[in-house]
Formats: structure tokens, sequence, C-alpha cells
């Protein structure tokens, strides 16, 4: 028993172990508090390594918070084979350190060395200050506590046998006295107050205690809480002897109490957005979240063993490569499939060679046993099984080292079975190509041709599986037609959005004698699904801008693939632009329509980006195109840059018309990558107009359909943090734009990280954390810049950098700024950007004392807003006309436009600028003030910057501690204070707090 959570080791009983919250399990959390609460007892069960033990941390450290004493009990496997080794620990570690009222003084046992603990066998071991407890033999002196001086003579007597400090006399063990002991030192416990007991591995306890612990909790009182963790065994049943000591006539041997006395709760595996943020908390790739969800099957323990197996390797695994999913992540896909006898792995065996498992194909196939055997798989968390029989793998993880560990003539064997019994010519196929190793032409232009089937079935991922399976099926000597194949499966893999396949086949056919025309083309199809991950992919550019030399058609599709890279991987809309212009005239010279529309809808790109008129112009001879050739997709597409221009616009309704109308289309024929474009696009135009709920649904349908692709979450995540921050939460806005920085830096993705830094600085500067706010939207702005981005549309960054500027004391700043941003926002009709630096410029008005000229622009600005159809900037102008119209000193008319914001925000739902519409403005105490009501009219004199600093002062803040807390130098906040004792006319901090009372 000596194991504790995470490596650590403890045996004290007043304090448990910290842990945060496990990652994305508050709901779980909430029921476990509920059981806890009305019944006391509750188990956590689930596989190995889903986080059962994080969920019991994080209940122990709730406990702890709340003042109740933890006991932590954590097995080991070989505990189950000592009599009496569980209750041993548990009482004697309680008696070694602890005292209780109404047992007499006692007398707490000095910490035993290191050295004093045994060699052999199990051991209790640890360190002060926790509450793990561990089992096993202990050193003489350990029962000398109080508690065993106050228990009768035969119940110590019972105890100390029972802990290996006395001997076993003629008479042997005194059940009865054993149990009162047991069942009076638990009880005696909860005379300090609320215990919480955790037992960690519950399915190892050994029976004696089973039979002890079962007996004392059952006269336990209320006070005592009980948290048992199991993973279970499912062979308990089929498989005698199970374990040593274990009663076959009793299956529930080692449970604590009978199953009627405990809720259940099953902890369930973590969705991909969940595997996101664990990777993220232990700074591993989260750009591989969704590859990674879909290979541990939302198990944590297997999720960070395959991303630290890619954190580890010797050179970053690309977003094109398959997963290294070898070491530690395969040994653990291993010991969970140790759990199954041989017999049970035989037939997940064949299912894993399935396409399509199901109970009644593997039986066919040749396991008649095929039911039982998944319904043990099934017990075991290794498979799930749907009521028509499908099989489903619990983790990816699991499949892939069956057929990995599998041999050559077992693989060959499984596949030829299922051949003959499959009912779809498709997988027949598949399987009879996949069970022999000798290339045969015959076969494979029947695979070929069920890639074809497969195609026109509309499953993309199939038909790319067979057209690589093809190739590789092509005999040697027929050279010229496998790389044909091979170029037929990187294009097919990419229009599949399979990046590994793309890749497999492009360096099978790199490695080959081929022509450049067949080079390039794999190696644009590579790039093609490298989604936002260009940067480790130079040297393919290199290479297919040589062999596309004298190919005209070929140059054009690879300058289109440069004006990609230039923007998204380099930041560098003046060389994209170039490199589309140039890929438009190739395109157009070779009368290529479809390539001459995509890359004219990139130059449109760059030229709004770049501030030229003539964007829309070249935008509408793409869309001109495109009507006579329909494109093969949206991504960069006139189309769909059309709707996004209208949302730049904020012509939210036209866009949402288009988009709508689109949208069915790509959902029934689109590719992945598609769907994921139109529902990003949509959530932005909803969160724009204020649908808030809309904004939400469309940003997480993008989420999942963009890990479930395993594509790179960066952009995803941009997109949810502006829908939580419409109608969600501004703290999941705030991680959700963390993440998409990480995400993007990872990448090396130039626009998704200005994007995603300018979504977390806005959300910093609403919740009022200006210095973060500031510092981060100052990088905004630096990243702008560095790519020369001038239409002010795209990224509003402008009057947000403003605000947080002027909120620094910077208004001087500010007001350039805005001075700077203004002319192009009207010389290129921006009118709801002229909007926005009104409301700024407001509020620099305000902060130099002409607050009536800012309450008049603020109103009108908040009228214009809503006439645009822009609810929530207008509401988020009517906070701010709140806060000036309380620096006027007229309280009514403040919470008029309270008032007037929530019923904005409410309408459109959204709830945290309603929470935010509900609150005081930062800042502002100021008593009632027009029609004879009193106030405090030096207050209004002060900046935004001085209130806050005013008011940590005046709460008792040092100078140094004001700077720490505003991220200011001493000398700033002595400079900022000699202003603020002018303004308000006192000399002492004692004044100035007097000064701030309403």
């Amino acid at each position: 028993m000596g194991r504790a959570p995470r490596g650590r080791r403890w045996w004290t009983v007043t304090t448990a172990p910290q842990s945060p919250a496990p990652v994305g399990r508050h709901e779980l959390l909430t029921r476990l508090e509920r059981a806890l609460h009305t019944r006391g007892r509750a188990l956590l069960t689930g596989p190995a390594g889903v986080g059962k033990t994080e969920v019991a941390l994080a209940e122990a450290t709730r406990a702890e918070a709340r003042g109740e004493t933890v006991l932590w009990l954590a097995t080991l496997p070989s505990d189950r084979e000592i009599p009496g080794a569980a209750a041993a620990a548990l009482v004697a570690s309680v008696a070694a350190t602890v005292t209780w009222p109404g047992l007499g003084t006692g007398r707490p046992v000095p910490e035993p060395s290191p050295a004093a603990t045994p060699a052999s066998g199990p051991s209790l071991a640890g360190g002060p200050a926790s509450g793990v407890l561990g089992s096993g033999v202990l050193d003489s002196g350990v029962l000398a506590s109080g508690v065993f001086d106050q228990l009768p003579g035969p119940q110590r007597t019972a105890v100390a046998m029972l802990c290996r400090e006395a001997p076993i006399d003629a008479g042997g063990w005194d059940p009865i006295a054993l149990r009162l002991g047991i069942a009076k030192i638990l009880r005696a416990l909860t005379c300090r107050g609320p215990v919480l007991l955790v037992v960690d591995g519950v399915q190892h306890v050994d029976a004696d205690s089973a039979d002890l612990l079962r007996f004392a909790l059952h006269l336990a009182p209320p006070a005592l809480r009980v948290v048992a963790v199991e993973t279970p065994e499912p062979y308990a049943e089929t498989h005698e002897p199970y374990r040593e000591g274990h009663r076959a006539e009793d299956p529930h041997a080692a449970h604590l109490w009978v199953p009627s006395e405990a809720d259940v709760l099953r902890v369930p595996p973590l969705h991909a957005d969940e595997i996101a943020e664990l990777l993220i908390h232990h700074r591993l790739p989260s750009r591989m979240a969704g590859r990674i969800h879909r290979a541990s099957g939302g198990n944590p323990r297997l999720a960070l063993a395959v991303g630290r197996s890619l954190a580890d390797a010797r050179t970053p695994v690309h977003h094109a490569e398959a997963l290294t999913l070898s070491g530690r992540a395969r040994d653990l896909a291993r010991q969970l499939l140790g759990a199954a006898p041989p017999a049970v792995r035989e037939t997940l065996l064949l299912a894993a060679l399935a396409l399509r498992p199901s109970a009644t194909l593997v039986r066919r196939a040749g396991r008649p046993t095929a039911e039982a055997d998944l319904a043990a798989a099934e017990r075991a968390d290794l498979v799930s099984l749907s009521e028509d029989g499908s099989v489903t793998f619990t983790a990816g993880l699991l499949p892939s080292t069956l057929v990995h560990d599998a041999c050559w003539a077992e693989r060959s064997a499984g596949h030829a079975a299922l051949a003959e019994v499959v009912d779809d010519p498709v997988e027949a196929v598949r399987h009879r190509a996949l069970a022999t190793e000798r290339p045969d032409e015959e076969l494979a232009a029947e695979v070929a041709a069920a890639a074809d089937l497969a195609r026109r079935r509309g499953n993309s991922a199939l038909a790319a599986e067979l057209a690589l399976l093809a190739a590789e099926s092509t005999p040697g000597r027929h050279g010229t037609r496998r790389i044909a194949r091979l170029v037929d499966a990187a294009e097919e893999a990419a229009r599949a959005a399979r990046a590994d396949l793309a890749m497999r086949a492009a360096t099978d056919l790199l490695a080959r004698d081929a022509v450049p025309s067949d080079r390039v083309r794999a190696r644009l199809a590579v790039l093609d699904t490298a989604g936002q991950g260009l940067t480790g992919l130079d040297e393919m550019y290199v290479h297919a801008m040589e062999d596309s030399e004298g190919d005209t058609a070929l140059r054009a599709a690879v300058q289109l693939r440069l004006a990609v890279k230039y923007v998204l991987a380099d930041g560098d809309p003046e060389r994209s632009r170039t490199a589309a212009v140039e890929s438009a005239a190739l395109a157009a010279s070779m009368g290529d329509p479809r390539l001459a529309a995509q890359a004219l809808t990139v130059q449109a790109r760059m030229e709004r980006a770049l501030g030229s008129p003539d964007a829309e112009t070249v935008l509408g001879q793409a869309r001109a195109l495109e009507r006579a050739e329909r494109p093969l997709g949206i991504r960069n597409a006139a189309q769909i840059l059309t709707i996004r221009h209208a949302l730049f616009d904020d012509r939210l309704d036209d866009a949402r018309d288009e988009l709508n109308a689109l949208l069915p289309l790509v959902q029934r024929r689109g590719s992945v990558e598609d769907t994921i474009e139109l529902f990003s696009t949509l959530a932005a135009i909803e969160s724009r107009r204020g649908a808030c709920a809309a904004a939400l649904a469309h940003a997480g349908q993008s989420l999942a359909l963009t890990l479930e692709a395993g594509l790179s979450p960066g952009p995803a995540w941009y997109t949810l943090a502006l829908a939580e921050t419409a109608g969600g939460s501004f703290a999941r806005a705030a991680s959700y734009a963390r993440r998409s920085v990480q995400a993007s830096e990872e990448e090396g993705d130039r626009v998704f990280l200005s994007r995603s830094r300018y979504a977390l600085g806005r959300v910093q500067l609403i919740n009022g954390d200006v210095a973060a706010a500031l510092e981060t939207l100052r990088r905004v702005q630096a990243d702008e810049r560095a790519q020369s981005t001038v239409d002010p549309s795209m990224l509003r960054w402008h009057e947000e950098l403003a605000e947080a500027l002027l909120a620094q004391d910077a208004g001087d700043e500010a007001l350039a700024l805005l001075a700077e941003v203004r002319p192009v926002a009207e010389r290129l009709g921006r009118s709801t950007v002229l909007l926005g630096c009104d409301r700024a410029y407001a509020l620099c008005l305000a902060a130099e004392g002409r607050t009536d000229e800012a309450s008049e622009l603020l109103t009108g600005t908040a009228d214009s807003f809503g006439r645009a159809g822009l609810p929530l900037e207008r509401g988020r102008a009517l906070i701010a006309l709140a806060r000036v119209e309380r620096r006027r000193r007229r309280r009514s008319a403040a919470q008029n436009a309270l008032h007037e914001a929530a019923s904005v925000f409410e309408r459109a739902g959204a709830a945290p600028w309603l929470a935010l519409a509900g609150e005081t403005p930062a800042g502002e105490t100021a008593g009632p003030g027009a029609g004879g009501e009193e106030s405090v009219p030096a207050l209004s004199s002060l900046t935004e910057a001085e209130l806050r600093l005013a008011r940590l002062v005046g709460q008792g803040a040092s100078n140094q501690e004001a700077a720490a807390k505003l991220y200011l130098s001493v000398k700033t906040v002595e400079a900022r204070l000699t202003r603020i004792y002018q303004k308000l006319d006192v000399r002492s901090r004692a004044q100035l707090a007097t000064a701030l009372r309403p």
C-alpha cells in the first residue's frame, strides 16, 4: 500500500494532497459532493488512467479547505495477498499521529525515520503534513498513542495483533474485539469534526480488511464520509482463482459496503477540448489535440503519454505525419489490453482488422465465442457495444497496438477470414489486398476501382485509404503505373483531409524516379492537408518550385500555395499579393479559370488587408470566374471571401443569408475543412450581430469538427473565444483565446496568432485587467504593423488599445492612435470602425473633464450602433455612457443608461455583458447627483487610472504594493499620487480614504 498519488508519499492525516480540480470534471465533482452529502458514500469507477484519482484528489482538497480531516488510503495489488493489510495501515497510521478529545490526552508518536521501515514487505512510508496512508509492518512503539491506551484490553490486543505489534496467542484472533476496536477508532475521529476517508484502489483491499472496514463503516456516524476509487477487474466472474484470498462465493468480497449503500459514479473520458486543455496544462503540444484524443479515447493517462512522446521526439512531428505511438504510450495500451485473456485479445484483433466491426462479423470470421469475448472486453473498457452489435474501441491506440503487435501470419489470416464474410464488395477487396504481401496488378486494379466506388459513395476517407493501398499493391515492374496511383492517392488524401496518408503517398513517390510534374502534384497534396502548420514544410515549397520549372500550370499552382504560406506562416501580405497576382496570370494564360479564381481570391484578401481600394474589384473578378467554373471547395473561394468582407463591413444580414444558403450544400458534398470554415464564419457573424446562443452553437460545431479531423484547433479556439465573449463567459473566452495563442505559436500561424491575441486582450480589458490588456494589445499592434495590415475593419484592435492606454493614464497616446486610424477608416468607408473610435474618443474627452461632450458623443454612438444592427456594441457604449454620467454627478441618467444596456444584453442573450451591466462601474461610487442629490464633485476630476490607484492606496496599499498590482513603476505611482492629492485637496492617506467614501 505505500503508493501515493502522483508519485508523492505522505503519512499523516490532517491535510489532504493538494491538486487542482481535474480538467472538465466540475459537473462530476458536483455530483460527487451531492452523493456524499445525501448518502455519505460514493464509489468512483472507470478504466485505468481515466482520472478517478484526480477526481478524488479534487474532492479531498475541497474537504480540506472546509476544515475537514482527510484520510487517504492508497493500495497496491500485492496488498490483497496480506490478510488485514489495509485495516492495519488505517488504524496504525491514525493511531500514530492523532489524539482525540474524549480518548485521553494521548501522546503523538515521533515520525519514524526511513531507516526504520522494514526492508521487505509492504511499508508505510511518507512525510509530514499530508493525508495519505500506506499499509504494512510498523516499528515498535507506534501503538503507544493515547487512543490505544484508552481502548479496552481485548480490543487493544486485537488491534496490536492486526498491526503485527503483538504475537497472536494460542487463542487466535479476537474478531469481535477487533471489529469493535476499528469501529471505535473511526468513530473517535469524528469527534474532531467531519472526516473524509478516501480509499484509492479498493479492488486491492484484502478480504479480511474489507470485512473489518465494512463493519466499522456500518457503525460510523454521518460525519464520516467515504470515497472509494475502483478500477474494475473484469475476470473475477470467469477466471478463478481470480486472486489470492478472493472468496469465489462472494463477488463483492472487497467491497466496503453493500451496493445499495453508495452512489456509483462512473468517471467518463475527457472530451477532445478537455484533452487540449490537459495538454496545455502539462506544456505539451496542443496543436495535435484532436489526433491525440482519437488515439487516447479521452483517457488522460494515455493522452499525456502520447503527448510526451511527441514532445520528446528528436524532430518535431508535423501535422502531416503519423503520430509517434511507441514507448510509454504503446506500453500503456498493452497494459490495458493485458486485462483481457488471450482468447479475448484474439477476438479483438479481428475486430481491429475490420472496417466496420460487429459481433456477428467477428463470429462469422471464425470466433464462435465472439459475443462473450466482446462482452468481457466491454467490461474491461476496451470496447463499447451498441444494440446492433457493432463494436467501437474506446481508444484508437488499442486497435493499432493489437495490429502492431500481431505477427504477419495473424494479420493475414484475419484479413483473409474477414474477406470471406463481409457483405460489401469494397470491404472484401480491401481485406483481400491486406491479406497478401505479394503485389498483384489484377488485385491493385480491383482496389483502385473500389477506391473510385468509395469516392462516389461520398466516403472520402475510405477512398483515400484504398487509393494508397492500390498503389502499394502495384508490382514494381509496373513502375509508371505505381507512380500514377501514388499521385492519385496523395490527391485523394488531400480531398479527405488525411494528412498522414498524403505524406505516406508523397514519401513513397519521392523515393522513386518520378517525373517533375508528379513530384509537384504529390507535394501540393501534402501542402493542402497541412492546415495552419506550414512553417515546417519550407523544403516542400522549394522543391515544388524547382520541379515546376517549364510547366506553367504547375507553376501557377505552386505560386498559389506560396501566396497562402506568405501570409499565414511569414506574415507578409505584400509578398502574398505578388505571388497571387503571378498565379492568377499564369492560370489565365493556361485557360484554367478555377485556379485563376482561387488566385484572385487570395489577391483580394491581401488587397483588403493592405487597404487597397481595388480589393472589391479583384474579388468581383474572382466571383465571375467561379460562376462560370464551379470551384471544388469553398476554402479560399471567392464566395466565402465575399461573405467575410460583408462581415468586416458589418453587413451582417447579407452575410448570414448567403452563408445559410451555402451551408446545406457544403454539408452534403463539401470537405470537412469547408464545413469548418462555414461554421466558423457563421459563428463570427452571429457573435457580431448579437445572436449569442447561435454563435456558441456554431463555434462549438466548428471546434468539434476540427478536433475530429485532427486539424490544428487554433482557429476554432479563436472563434469560440469570440462566441464566449458575446454570450458565454469572459473567463472561458480568455481561456480559449490563450489556447489559440499557444496553438498558433506552435503552428507558426501569424494570422491567427494576431487574432487570438486580440481576442485575449479584449477580454482582459473588459474584465478590468488593464495592465495585461495593454501588454497583449500592444503585441497585436506590433504584429499587425509588422504584417503591413492597413484596413482597420478586419481586426478592430485600435479602439481596444486606445481604451487600455487611457485607463493607464496615457491619454495622449490614445488620442494619437485614434487620430492615426480615423483617416484610414474614412478613406475606406469603414463606418462602424469610426463608431468604435467615437466610443474610445468619448472616454478620452471624459478623462479631460469634458464630460458634457463625452455624454453627447456616447449617446449618439449608442444610437448609431443600434441602427447598424450591432446590439452588443450599443450596450457597451451605454455602459461607457453610464460611467460618464456618474462623473457628471447625474446618477439617475447613469442608472437609466445601465438599465437600457441590460435590456439590450438580455434580448441578445449576452450573459457576461448582462452581468457587467448589473455591476457598479469600476471606481464610480459617487453619491446621487442632479436633483438635489449629494455627491463628491472632486472625484469626477480623476481619471480611471487615478481612481484605481486612489482606491488601492485608500485601502491601505503601500506605493510598492500598488505599483505591483497596477504593473507600474514606483516613481509613476508617486507622481500619480501627487496629482490625486492636488485634485482632491488632501494631504494624507487618511484624508484620501475619507474623500473616497460615498
